[in-house]
């Protein structure tokens, strides 16, 4: 992908100002784009089934609890969003009949009075007409104290939400927030008449059995193996193409790459294949492989509350023995690119200024013998009764991150620093395990953006911990009251000029509190069959079936 190509290149106000329109920008969003143009205007066809494969088992089915990019897989394709965003980062109209701007009259000048005009044709999978009342019940679920929210950020500002009509509804923001259209544009909306009728919203069989208005319809689970959707031959949208779409859970990333080989998938999805393969792969006679810059950055990832961790001098030395250049080189076949940032690197808001990682043992060493961690005579350090002794966890069959693990031991090792490896099946591993932070340290891949909006209150403000009662996905259980109060100055700026200079501060400390180790930005292996057409990659997404709806055997 080159730069021009790339939404996070060249950020148009429309893109960062969301659906606002504010000021002097005096630009409106397009309504439904082009997506797919040569495949609509075909006849309908559903034929066939497409397999698509994951290295981690989709377990959350509800959209608004707490999960993670794999369970996305499938909310988009049972659930649809008021609106999403495109590969370029524009907004497209879904559930509403338009994208709502200043111009539509559907935001009001300062951003804080919002009127969102729905379409009248959407049903849900059981027949029943989606309407206005939808709507409210997911903005009100999300902030619902009762129930275990994934995202209560933006949310939390709406007021006096009133539907209008079964295809009109309105509210005022407590506030103005930036980032809110890129949450609404990730926000799948559930039915009211479902889940609204379960007492308790965590426990719902809805939860296990989901009803939605997308593309596909939930048809059976097979634990440990495989997820299987069904057309949905009423959907208002384009597509679906196939009468089957299956989901396999594969752990073994090696296994994952050979089904892919002999042709028992057609789509590779995540984590994709490892760059060990890709000679082999791009060569393959039927296969279409191609590297994709992503927005995911990898990370060495501590619990802060740990005791072992609370002292910075301890996450500094760590991340100075630590070899990465040669891990991205030896291990990744130099696909990906090292970084600094936790944003990705293309991005209007990254930071090209920050202190660059240098690989010094003899540095690490010095830091810890001044913070008072001296060797016991195991040779492990300690200090006040607490030694440098943790686990690093990570998914399972990742053979790829298991060598990276053992590599971080040695290095740890000849510092002083005891890493026992524990790794979990994918399903515990990013379960409560994850996101109530019962880990010690692990190494994992996360998009903090919200597509191309800048904002991370979900995961670096101190209310977003889960383990802390907190809706988000703050798992090392970081707390800043700076970064707090830059959150909330960046959302209620529109100028991205303007907002900038927050989010450059934010990565700023980040870089120096080090609650994660930065490790690289992803450079991923896609693959799917020849045939399979409008594999599209979107950076503004978190996961690879965003257009899914769209995908067919040519």
């Amino acid at each position: 992908m080159s730069d021009q190509n790339n939404p996070f290149m060249k950020p148009t106000r429309r893109q960062a100002l969301g659906l606002m329109a504010l000021g002097a920008s005096g630009l409106v969003l397009s309504g439904m784009p082009g997506m797919g143009k040569a495949l609509a205007a075909q006849p309908k066809t559903i034929k066939g089934q497409l397999a698509v494969g994951f290295s981690q088992e989709p377990t959350v089915f509800n959209p608004h609890m707490p999960h993670i990019e794999v369970d996305e897989g499938i909310h988009f394709s049972i659930f649809d969003t008021l609106f999403s965003v495109d590969p370029e980062g524009k907004f497209v109209a879904a559930l509403a009949a338009e994208v709502p701007t200043v111009e539509n009259g559907g935001i009001s000048a300062d951003g804080l009075s919002w009127k969102v005009k729905l379409r009248d044709d959407v049903k849900w999978h059981d027949g029943k007409p989606f309407t206005a009342e939808d709507v409210k019940f997911t903005i009100e679920l999300l902030v619902d104290p009762n129930f275990r929210s994934w995202r209560k950020t933006g949310h939390e500002l709406v007021r006096d939400l009133t539907v209008v009509s079964p295809t009109e509804i309105t509210w005022r923001m407590e506030k103005p927030f930036a980032p809110y259209p890129s949450i609404l544009a990730s926000t799948f909306i559930t039915p009211k008449h479902i889940l609204g009728a379960e007492a308790d919203k965590n426990t719902a069989a809805f939860n296990n059995a989901p009803v939605g208005t997308g593309p596909f319809k939930w048809s059976e689970r097979v634990a440990g193996d495989h997820i299987l959707l069904e057309a949905n031959s009423d959907y208002f949208g384009e597509g679906p193409y196939v009468e089957k779409l299956i989901y396999k859970y594969v752990p073994d990333l090696n296994v994952m790459y050979t089904q892919f080989k002999t042709g028992d998938i057609d789509v590779v999805g995540l984590q994709w294949i490892t760059p060990d393969h890709y000679d082999e792969a791009k060569a393959l006679e039927g296969k279409a492989v191609n590297v994709v810059p992503g927005s995911t950055i990898e990370s060495f990832t501590f619990n802060m509350e740990r005791p072992q961790f609370k002292d910075p001098a301890v996450r500094e030395a760590l991340y100075h023995a630590i070899d990465k250049q040669s891990i991205i080189d030896a291990l990744y076949y130099g696909l990906p690119s090292p970084t600094e940032s936790y944003v990705p690197q293309q991005s209007f808001y990254f930071n090209p200024d920050l202190p660059k990682h240098e690989y010094d043992i003899e540095k690490a060493k010095k830091l810890l013998d001044d913070a008072g961690w001296a060797p016991g005579t195991d040779g492990i350090r300690a200090k006040d009764g607490v030694k440098l002794s943790f686990t690093c966890s990570t998914t399972a069959g990742n053979h790829i991150r298991e060598q990276v693990q053992q590599y971080m031991q040695q290095s740890f090792k000849d510092l002083g620093v005891e890493m026992t490896i524990s790794n979990l099946p994918p399903a515990v591993m990013w379960g409560d395990y994850w996101m109530l932070s019962k880990f010690d340290t692990v190494i994992v891949g996360l998009d903090f953006l919200t597509g191309s909006d800048p904002d991370t209150s979900d995961y670096f403000r101190s209310n977003s911990s889960p383990a802390k009662g907190g809706a988000g996905q703050n798992t090392w259980q970081f707390a800043n009251t700076e970064v707090d109060d830059l959150l909330t100055k960046g959302g209620e700026i529109f100028v991205p000029e303007e907002r900038k200079a927050v989010y450059l501060k934010i990565q700023e400390i980040m870089r120096k509190e080090l609650p994660f180790l930065p490790l690289f930005q992803y450079a991923t292996v896609r693959g799917h069959k020849q045939g399979v057409e409008n594999v599209v990659p979107n950076v503004n997404v978190r996961i690879d079936t965003w257009n899914v709806a769209t995908w067919r055997w040519a």
